[in-house]
């Protein structure tokens, strides 16, 4: 267990609540467009309290990115039991709304393009962004290994299509916020089953 954080609360528990209220915020505004005081404000505590616990607002932001890239590489990693499958696009894209979600601002928070374009957060977001194409790569390179498809460069077209496609979508819903995972799903499972056909 953790050390006693203030007013009984267990620092553990204080740190999951900043960094709720962190992820609120830069998923909302942007990395250029918070301050530590906002945070604090959304979370009830004192700004001091932020620095005690993260030292800067780069520390805050890190411990942002470690939590929601954690979240979707573990959800991307759990969908692949159909790699390979015409099933295996949907259920990546099941499992990255599902977490979204739960944590409405994770993709904000990875994909944030104020973010420097160097230094200590660049690398992190870096990190998780390369585990997660990492994957779909994978993924877009089995399906096409069970077609017969040995073309390098039509692997690397199909991977270049699906990133780009995921982050259309997850901007698509951006736009969309009362459309829930469920019926993301059931949305994107149409309009694949509509391309399929053709």
């Amino acid at each position: 267990m953790g050390k006693a954080g203030t007013k009984g609360v267990s620092r553990a528990d204080r740190e999951r609540q900043i960094i709720d209220a962190a992820v609120e915020e830069f998923g909302r505004h942007g990395y250029a467009g918070v301050s530590v005081a906002a945070v604090a404000h959304r979370a009830g505590i004192s700004k001091p309290l932020v620095y005690s616990y993260f030292g800067s607002k780069d520390g805050l932001y890190l411990a942002c990115v470690h939590r929601v890239g954690g979240l979707l590489v573990e959800a991307v990693a759990a969908s692949g039991s159909r790699s390979g499958s015409a099933h295996h696009a949907l259920d990546t894209l099941s499992a990255i709304f599902t977490t979204v979600e739960r944590c409405r601002h994770a993709w904000s928070v990875l994909y944030d393009p104020a973010l420097p374009p160097a230094g200590e957060m660049r690398e992190a977001v870096n990190h998780y962004r390369v585990r997660l194409a990492t994957m779909g790569a994978a993924g877009a390179t089995q399906l096409l290994a069970r077609a017969g498809h040995d073309d390098p460069l039509d692997h690397q077209l199909l991977n270049h299509v699906w990133q780009y496609a995921v982050t259309a979508v997850m901007r698509w819903w951006s736009d969309h916020p009362q459309q829930s995972a469920a019926e993301m799903t059931a949305r994107c499972a149409r309009l694949l089953a509509a391309l399929g056909s053709g």
